[in-house]
């Protein structure tokens, strides 16, 4: 190992030290947010440490908790500070001076950049991640604040909805160190290209992770040798096999023209003189022309009396002038109706073509924008639905030329509206789980064979309706997202996350430090079955491109300095940042006869 290295580890070590004021060794994070990335985000944190009290976490949370949201404070070990608004009198609050990490997890852009600055007056030092939907702005914040790092859940979970949409068995590609690598099954990739075994999946109810006999795997992670990801061709197939259809807006148009009472109240009278048109040509013995004639005369402008017919004659020319005055008024009604309602479900975007083979984005939020701006670039035609006509999407959905009906998806003719039984998906990422659930099942009521990618906020709550509904894609955001955000809090390098069914799985670069306990050891213990697979190993001084070997030998000793690159479940990453990460410093002496700490502060 090198002495320049050695040197700038041990001054780290030094200088994180002298920075806790309080005295206390142990590693300090601040969390700032109360929503489900937050409470992974946590949970990620303590599962990082091999005994608990090894490290501290703050959690600032808003004074007013929203009950649809996991409550952060029921994790033991979490203290807990309560604030109105994050400025320097918040940070102090939550001991930043000193702290190692600041996640900033609220949902706003500015709140967040202004979030901060406040933090970089308590603590210029701390390490930052900022939560931002608008990565366009990353540049700029990583600029402000060099020691920081700016993720986007969004941005993370929008291919996971796109590949599930689609069919496809995960979406992930990623270029890593001159190499570009991607998901796929490995039917579809040559065996040299074979990285290693992600899967195995020919059980759709016991999906194996990284099976201990890689050859059983039937996803792989393959080098992409100019063959394009698995979400792409699934997207080039879908393009190809979409047939255009007759238009049928007329249809369309006539069925949502008039309300459901004033039809049923014309078709009933149009059968009434029917009929009497039809016992006219038998009465009169006239030809059917000459008795549509008569019908239509009769109806519209009366007739003269004539006594001399018989009764039924009578009383048929009675019943058709009544259902004239009765159609007139009538047809009226319909055409004002029709016009009224024509104009606002055009306004609204109700009236649509006719579409088959297209994607049903619900929801434009955050999620909802970034799956149909992909699926736009990908080709496929997409028709979004939002309550809300300002939502966040709304605007980029006009610029694109996607359709947006305003309306409830949870109410089957909105789902019509966007002709949900011709589709080949039904995408529902707003933030409402129930109104999700509803929209889902609604659009199973109309085509039983449509692939439901579902948005849900509650992992439990997703497991639990996939196997009682047979909706088998539901997505959390928070879960995808998380190991993102808790290896950047960790200065980790977390590449790519690869979502398998209600699993998933982790690329991250982790180097190993001096003292680790697999400082010394051959890289044949970082393998984990089930838990950790190692992918590349770089040696310590060697460059990313021509130093990174991709075929390592187990036997190969393992430096200080050294960085791994793996795929790992959560649970065998945090394991793995254990055995490269120093020992634990020394707790100071806890005096006799003082009560132990309380794990969260109930202000």
């Amino acid at each position: 190992m090198s002495e320049p290295w050695m040197d700038i580890a041990r001054r780290a070590v030094e200088s994180g030290l002298r920075r806790r004021g309080n005295g206390d060794p142990r590693p300090h994070y601040v969390v700032c947010g109360q929503d489900a990335l937050v409470y992974h985000v946590v949970k990620g944190l303590l599962a990082t440490e091999q005994r608990a009290g090894t490290v501290r976490i703050t959690v600032v949370v808003p004074p007013r908790r929203r009950p649809d949201n996991p409550d952060v404070r029921s994790i033991r070990g979490v203290r807990v500070v309560k604030a109105e608004r994050l400025d320097e009198e918040a940070f102090r609050r939550a001991g930043l001076a000193g702290a190692d990490g600041l996640a900033l997890l609220h949902q706003d852009d500015v709140g967040n950049i202004h979030a901060a600055y406040c933090a970089q007056a308590v603590e210029p030092n701390v390490r930052l991640v900022l939560r931002m939907f608008n990565t366009r702005l990353a540049g700029g914040v990583r600029q402000l604040f060099p020691d920081s790092a700016v993720l986007s859940d969004a941005s993370m979970a929008a291919p996971a909805f796109v590949a599930a949409a689609l069919g496809e068995v995960a979406p992930t590609y990623f270029r890593h160190q001159g190499r570009t690598l991607h998901v796929a099954r490995r039917v579809d990739v040559r065996p040299e290209d074979v990285v290693c075994g992600v899967a195995d999946t020919r059980d759709p109810q016991r999906i194996r992770l990284l099976p201990a006999d890689e050859s059983t795997a039937d996803l792989v992670l393959a080098e992409a040798t100019g063959q394009p990801a698995g979400t792409e061709l699934a997207a080039r197939r879908l393009v190809r096999a979409r047939r255009p259809r007759p238009m049928l807006m007329t249809l369309r148009a006539v069925r949502s023209f008039a309300s459901r009472k004033l039809g049923i109240a014309t078709i009933a009278v149009l059968g009434v003189i029917a009929l009497l048109g039809y016992l006219i040509s038998r009465a009169e013995e006239v030809s059917p022309g000459e008795a549509l004639y008569l019908t239509l005369v009769t109806t519209l402008s009366g007739a003269d009396p004539d006594t001399e017919k018989d009764a039924a004659a009578q009383i048929m020319q009675v019943v058709l002038n009544l259902a004239g005055l009765a159609l007139i008024p009538l047809i009226t009604a319909v055409v004002v109706d029709g016009i009224v309602n024509a104009r606002l479900a055009l306004h609204a975007g109700r009236i649509q073509a006719e579409r088959a083979g297209h994607v049903v984005v619900v929801g434009l939020g955050n999620v909802g924008t970034r799956v149909m701006a992909q699926l736009n670039d990908f080709g496929i035609e997409v028709v979004a639905i939002d309550k809300d006509p300002e939502a966040r999407g709304a605007s980029l959905a006009r610029r694109l030329g996607v359709p947006l009906i305003e309306g409830d998806a949870a109410r089957e003719e909105t789902l019509r509206a966007a002709s949900v039984e011709n589709c080949q998906a039904l995408v529902v990422v707003s933030t409402d789980d129930v109104a999700n659930l509803q929209a889902a099942l609604n659009g199973r009521a109309v085509n039983e064979n449509l692939r439901v990618v579902l948005r849900l906020f509650d992992d439990d709550f997703a497991e639990r309706i996939s196997s009682a509904f047979d909706i088998g894609i539901s997505r959390s955001v928070s879960y995808l997202a998380a190991p993102s955000f808790t290896g950047a809090l960790l200065n980790r390098a977390v590449i790519a996350t690869i979502p398998l069914d209600r699993h998933v799985l982790v690329v991250a670069e982790v180097p190993v430090a001096p003292g680790s306990a697999f400082d010394g050891a051959p890289l044949s213990v970082v393998g984990r079955p089930d838990g950790v697979r190692l992918i590349a190993h770089t040696p310590v001084g060697q460059t990313a491109h021509s130093g990174v070997d991709w075929s390592p030998d187990p036997r190969m000793v393992i430096n200080a300095g050294d960085r791994l690159i793996v795929l790992a479940r959560r649970a065998g990453l945090s394991w793995l940042l254990r055995q490269t990460s120093p020992p634990p410093p020394a707790l100071p002496p806890q005096p006799a006869g003082l009560p132990t700490p309380r794990p969260a502060d109930p202000d």
